[in-house]
């Protein structure tokens, strides 16, 4: 058994992805030999959401519970530790394959009605290799009879395989940092100026801890995040207009094949933590209404 399903492995050149059926996952993008995102294996499931969608929320919802016209919506409790719902509906999901040739594939996902989600949606992604890395397009349509929310991300864990992470120098181009509860739900917007999350000027991986979500964003030619290795060499996450929001999660045992690493995972969202009931960055689609946008990884060799 394979648990992430088909494999779709893309080329262009130098470039190689590896993009899984199960929630539409980026397993493994490359240049050459060296891997720009973590991986694992086609048989286990994704470590710690890694690779995954997002949709049709990312991150958390406090206590899976929002409201909808004044009605309780209850969704799923998908995340035990903290209480809440955890990264959309979508993560369990094994998506259809509907396009695909040498460089670039597309996959669909239809969003039922279920506990606390009152909606349907078609979903799909697109993963196209490019000259210098890899661009990602969401897609949405609502299929409902009455205007639906909606907000997505992805959770790529970014790397330069032949250096070891803790010597990587983060860089996040966010001038403000959600303040977050016990529970990981935000409660405040904190300017970063003066304090550990001011990462605009970088900060080696080795001597900090993370989880923290990042807006304010101030785009260089697309890029909002970047690691940069000790001899230059550069990976970068680049951001649509419309995706506001960074989260930068370390994880220090990530599983691979030679035991436990750091690993770090920027991930593009258009709308924070709990944004079904705050309503930041959240977006409501008419009846028919269709959206698309998305988000890349950047490589500059040195």
């Amino acid at each position: 058994m394979i648990a992430t399903g088909r494999q779709v492995d893309l080329v262009l050149g130098d470039w190689t992805a590896t993009v899984t059926e199960l929630a539409a996952g980026l397993r493994l993008l490359a240049h050459g030999d060296v891997h720009l995102t973590q991986t694992y294996p086609a048989d286990r499931l994704p470590p710690w959401a890694c690779g995954i969608v997002l949709a049709p929320w990312p991150n958390r919802v406090r206590g899976g519970l929002w409201h909808l016209d004044g009605a309780p919506q209850q969704l799923d409790i998908t995340e035990p530790k903290t209480g809440n719902a955890s990264h959309g509906l979508l993560r369990n999901t094994g998506y259809r394959i509907a396009e695909r040739d040498a460089s670039s594939t597309r996959l669909e996902a239809g969003v039922f009605p279920q506990h606390g989600w009152p909606f349907r949606l078609d979903t799909s992604v697109t993963y196209t290799l490019t000259g210098d890395g890899l661009r990602v397009e969401h897609g949405v349509t609502n299929l409902s009879d009455a205007p639906a929310p909606y907000a997505v991300g992805a959770h790529p864990y970014l790397t330069i395989s032949d250096v070891p992470t803790e010597e990587l120098e983060l860089l996040v181009r966010g001038a403000t940092r959600l303040e977050t509860d016990d529970a990981s739900i935000p409660i405040a917007q904190r300017p970063v100026d003066g304090t550990p999350f001011d990462l605009r000027g970088g900060v080696r991986l080795g001597d900090v801890s993370l989880d923290a979500c990042f807006t304010d964003l101030t785009l260089l030619d697309s890029s909002a995040a970047q690691l940069r290795a000790p001899d230059g060499r550069l990976v970068e996450l680049v951001q649509d207009a419309g995706w506001d929001y960074l989260q930068v999660f370390t994880q220090p045992a990530f599983p691979t094949p030679d035991g436990d690493v750091l690993a770090v995972a920027l991930e593009p969202m258009t709308a924070p933590a709990d944004a079904l009931n705050s309503g930041d960055g959240l977006r409501w689609l008419e009846p028919g209404e269709s959206w698309s946008g998305g988000w890349g990884i950047r490589y500059t060799a040195a």
